[in-house]
């Protein structure tokens, strides 16, 4: 594996090498890939454009985040500028480096797209995010070329299989009462939680070789702490409240996201205030750190964050005629 792994330094250092005009835009890619970008872009599709397809980005997406955790934990690997001095740390990561998420996130979401709509140009729209994003990794050094290959592979894995039980589950989904779907979504999360968490533990007597943290205090930013379960949490937990509450909003009418532009314009608006309370207000006031209280107030407020995009912030555009039930 290392000599898999070191062989991608020559990559690294020759796509560095064409020039700091790179730099731009290539961080610009890397930014369409974080989570800051998913969460500005997401309640836009799902409000103001269309749900389903905001429904689908929103399930894949976080599907996608906490397996990358998972898979990243099992192989805990280290990220380029880590283990070598020659390139340039060019931005910094504090969890291991295989598989990429951002190449595995950017296949996943954007097929998504392209096979939602189906249409030559949103595919070659979404090829031509999907290599930027992968590709801007390699020229940042947080990602080997291998690291990269294996968050593709991952991600086509899930799209296709996501796309294959979709309509299946929706339908089982429908049939139930809301307790059962809440109830289910819930178990979902927590087994997501739990494999995670399980494989860290596994890794509890490990140590992040002393070289590793030396090379990685060149970039500066966020110290290495690859073995934090906080974002799988995140994941698992936004997860869990975004079928909280499409299932909550669908026992009361539905929720379609068409109306003039004034009407998704303060829909937006006031949505984004909700989120602002309960993904920023909440992280001024909740307990923070590694440790089972801060896990806890993690685990609720990312569940308000995901039932508010899909439940709460519609209930109310619902209530203010601010948009129609998707069963008027």
């Amino acid at each position: 594996m290392e000599t898999l792994l070191n062989s991608g330094i020559g990559i690294i250092l020759a796509f560095q090498s064409l020039g700091e005009w790179l730099l731009a835009p290539m961080k610009l890619f890397s930014f369409l890939g974080t989570e800051d970008f998913y969460i500005l872009a997401l309640p836009i599709i799902y409000w103001c454009f269309d749900a389903a397809l905001g429904l689908r980005i929103g399930v894949i997406m976080l599907l996608s985040s906490g397996l990358n955790t998972i898979f990243k934990f099992a192989f805990h690997l280290p990220r380029p500028y880590w283990v070598n001095t020659e390139v340039q740390a060019l931005s910094a990561e504090s969890s291991f480096g295989v598989p990429s998420g951002h190449a595995q996130n950017a296949i996943s979401i954007w097929g998504m797209v392209g096979s939602y709509f189906r249409k030559g140009w949103v595919w070659a729209l979404a090829i031509f995010l999907i290599l930027g994003i992968s590709l801007s990794r390699l020229y940042l050094a947080v990602h080997f070329p291998f690291d990269t290959i294996v968050g593709l592979l991952v991600g086509f894995i899930l799209l296709v299989s996501v796309n294959r039980v979709w309509d299946s589950v929706g339908a089982w989904a429908k049939k139930q009462t809301l307790a059962k779907q809440i109830l289910t979504a819930f178990s979902g999360s927590l087994i997501l939680l739990l494999v995670g968490g399980f494989v860290a533990w596994m890794l509890r007597d490990w140590t992040m070789p002393i070289a590793w943290m030396q090379n990685a205090a060149r970039a500066g930013g966020e110290a290495p702490n690859p073995l934090s379960i906080s974002g799988l949490i995140t994941s698992s937990a936004t997860l869990f409240g975004l079928f909280a509450g499409l299932a909550w909003i669908e026992k009361h009418g539905g929720y379609l996201a068409s109306g003039s532009a004034k009407q998704r314009f303060l829909r937006y608006l006031l949505g984004l205030v909700g989120l602002v309370i309960f993904y920023l207000g909440l992280k001024f006031i909740f307990p923070s750190g590694e440790n089972l209280m801060a896990y806890i107030f993690r685990y609720l407020r990312y569940s308000l964050v995901g039932f508010w995009v899909s439940g709460g912030a519609p209930f109310i555009f619902l209530k203010m005629n601010l948009a129609d039930s998707s069963k008027r």
